[in-house]
């Protein structure tokens, strides 16, 4: 059975939406058109659907529902095939017998299983219970007594269930030797509180390449050509190696000009004896030089920059290892030297034939490596304290915590032999809950297979068939299918298949006797005993006056077996806006007026959303002049526009209609002028309101003038002597 529903962002319904709770086996729901009683009955036909929306089921004991309305009609009625209903049809007597006693057995299995299943809540409930005041009282009585000297302790157990559960945990595991609270807290001043953190080791600086470079040779070579080619002496003479080396750039293959004097003096002759004289030896150690240089440059501005980031992040650290002033000191010195060699080897570069001297960085560059191996030293003796401190406090931490569980062993096991013995019978409860479900599954199984031999959909036929003629349909019938020996079809009396030729009445009556044919049975052969929710969405228009009364009789003989727990219906939802239709259906006898099984409700779309008021047992639709005033009983739920129209109806017919009075006789009722030309307002404006639409000055002022003219609407029964009346209609003495 659903014991709540709840609806919300779909639909009229926003994104607090609505809860219909407390259900019951019989449930009324009385709604205008368009106040969201499909969106229920479709949320209980298809919960997937609905994203924003839940179902919850008693004891969690979910089953099918059954739903009739709009959706119902066209998904059934929407063809000329109609899907056959199965029921005990070839079943004997002897046979239905042991099938209701195997159901009425499975129902003692399901009631045993729902008890075995409320004991098993109730126990983990209970348990639930306990842990949580367990909870509550340690952190209350340990936490709080703790927290000042050992709350460091606690880090990562802070919250109320964490420390519960870490407590436990504890208990049950913690070796530490005991210490006593005054050797805790003296530990724990010197260890808890700031930590010192580990320091990553600097990176060693590689210079090796640097210096293979500066030591390398060709420094001091002399790069000339050859010398074995006659013009070589006098280039070598007059030292002119690296000026004519420069001349060779401005030499043009296809011009004998010379670059400098500017003469035809550059033969070809000429140009060979330089090719000559420039060999490839010549070639490759100017490459050389070059490739060298480029190199060294790199490196060392890369080293460079290394140090000066290293220097620049050790400058503002204050807790910094290395010797920043001397370190400072050497890396200015380094870098003059990079930036002199640079100069030097510039000057190799364009003039390759004079021998330089690079400096030597290598002397400085191991003061910087050594300075950097020191502070790695420091670094390293810092980082083992910091290790051995984390193992320290790790250990105050467990005995901190051997102390707290030792103090408290009483009431830590009191709570484990009680929380024990709980899981002890939960365990029970849940193996005889299971065992039930399986016993249940068993003798399921069994009925199914009982009643698969002795189904039929014939009797659904002939049970419609009856119904039609008794009622006196008697144009058309429902019959098997030539087809499908498992479907309906509607035939006329000639033979003919009719569906769309039907009247609406003839069509809403047949769609309904076919509900109920599937209330009792199943298009499935294999479901026909399961129980189900039945739920009924307006199911009479307002051209079906004529079956009104047939409607609510079949339905009222489903909600009475199901009050009495009598067949597989197990709760109903009737959902309606006809008032005469929901007096019907809901009618119980003519002593009765209310049962503990039956809750009503009224749904309503103000500001087009819809909201739901409860009326428990007490039925609030009686006939439609009751419903205006309880309609105007609940202005706070309705709009000005509504609450306007249902003091016309009101005033129309208890005074007009009834009492004969036009709207002179109620304003002349009145003994002074200013009273008279309130009531004339309210009539004005009843009229005026619930015709059309108010104008930006009642809009303004809707709130005074809606409360201002409901107490005039009170006045005009006090002056026509109708206040017993009014008193009556608004259960005023019954408040009081």
């Amino acid at each position: 059975m659903i014991s709540k529903i709840k609806i919300s962002d779909i639909a009229s319904y926003d994104e607090t939406g609505i809860e219909i709770g407390n259900l019951k086996k019989i449930n009324f729901i009385y709604g205008a058109n368009g106040s969201g009683k499909t969106t229920i009955s479709n949320l209980l036909a298809d919960e997937s659907s609905f994203s924003d929306c839940s179902i919850e089921w008693k004891n969690e004991q979910k089953i099918d529902a059954l739903v009739y309305n709009k959706k119902f009609r066209d998904e059934n009625f929407g063809s000329t095939s109609i899907a056959g209903v199965f029921t005990l049809g070839k079943a004997t007597t002897e046979e239905k017998k042991s099938i209701e006693g195997k159901q009425e057995e499975l129902g003692i299995i399901k009631k045993d299983g729902i008890k075995k299943k409320t004991a098993l809540d109730t126990q983990e409930k209970t348990k639930s219970t306990q842990q949580d005041e367990f909870r509550d009282k340690v952190w209350k009585d340990i936490y709080k007594k703790y927290e000042q000297n050992f709350k460091e302790a606690f880090t990562g157990s802070m919250q109320k269930e964490s420390f519960k559960g870490k407590l436990l945990l504890e208990f049950n595991n913690n070796t530490s030797d005991l210490l006593n609270f005054e050797e805790l807290k003296a530990k724990a001043k010197t260890i808890f509180g700031t930590a010192p953190q580990n320091i990553e080791l600097f990176d060693k600086i590689d210079f090796n390449e640097i210096i293979q470079i500066e030591n390398q040779t060709i420094w001091n070579d002399k790069i000339i050509g050859k010398s074995d080619v006659d013009i070589a002496q006098l280039i070598q003479t007059l030292n002119l190696n690296d000026w004519v080396n420069k001349g060779r750039e401005y030499l043009q293959d296809d011009n004998e000009i010379c670059p400098f004097c500017q003469e035809e003096t550059i033969t070809e002759s000429f140009k060979s004896k330089l090719e000559s004289y420039f060999d490839e030896s010549f070639t490759n150690k100017i490459k050389t030089i070059k490739s060298s240089a480029e190199n060294y440059k790199l490196l060392t501005h890369n080293l460079i920059n290394k140090l000066e980031l290293l220097e620049s992040s050790e400058k503002s650290n204050r807790e910094t290892k290395i010797n920043i002033d001397t370190f400072s000191a050497y890396l200015k010195t380094l870098s003059s030297q990079f930036d002199a060699n640079k100069i030097l080897l510039d000057n190799k570069i364009k003039e390759p034939s004079r021998d330089i001297e690079l400096t030597s960085t290598l002397e400085q560059l191991e003061k910087i490596k050594v300075i950097i191996e020191n502070a790695n030293t420091e670094i390293k003796k810092h980082n083992n304290i910091v290790d051995n401190f984390q193992i320290e406090k790790k250990q105050l931490i467990k005995s901190i915590w051997k102390f707290i569980t030792d103090e408290n062993k009483t009431i830590i096991t009191e709570h484990n032999k009680s929380i024990s013995g709980l899981d002890e019978g939960i365990n029970k409860l849940t193996k005889q809950d299971s065992d039930k479900r399986e016993e249940w599954e068993e003798l399921d199984k069994e009925i199914k297979k009982l009643t698969k031999n002795v189904t039929s959909i014939q009797p659904t036929i002939n049970s419609i068939n009856s119904t039609l003629k008794n009622f006196g349909f008697l144009n058309f019938s429902i019959e098997s299918s030539k087809e499908d020996k498992n479907q309906y079809q509607i035939q006329r009396e000639n033979g003919d298949v009719v569906r769309n030729t039907l009247s609406e009445g003839e069509m809403t009556f047949i769609t309904f006797l076919y509900f109920m044919q599937l209330a009792k049975g199943s298009i499935d052969e294999n479901s026909i005993t399961d129980d189900r929710v039945l739920v009924v969405d307006d199911p009479i228009s307002s051209l079906d006056s004529n079956v009104l009364f047939i409607v609510s009789t079949l339905l009222k003989e489903i909600i009475k077996n199901t009050r009495e727990d009598i067949g597989i219906i197990k709760q109903v939802f009737v959902l309606t806006h006809n008032v005469y239709f929901h007096k019907e259906a809901s009618f119980i006898d003519g002593r009765t007026h209310t049962s503990k099984d039956t809750f009503y409700w009224i749904l309503r779309q103000n500001n087009k959303i819809s909201s739901i008021q409860c009326f428990e047992m007490k039925n609030p639709i009686k006939n439609s002049y009751e419903l205006l005033w309880q309609e105007l009983k609940n202005s706070e739920n309705n709009s000005s526009a509504t609450l306007q129209n249902t003091m016309r109806r009101i005033i129309e017919h208890y005074f007009k209609i009834l009492g004969k009075y036009g709207d002179d006789d109620l304003i002349n009722n009145f003994d002074d002028s200013e009273e008279k030309q309130i009531c004339k307002a309210l009539l004005s404006w009843i009229n005026d309101g619930s015709h059309g639409i108010s104008d930006d000055l009642y809009i303004e002022d809707q709130g005074d003038t809606q409360e201002k003219f409901s107490n005039v609407f009170q006045k005009i029964f006090e002056k026509t002597n109708q206040q017993e009346h009014y008193n009556m209609m608004m259960e005023i003495n019954k408040k009081q």
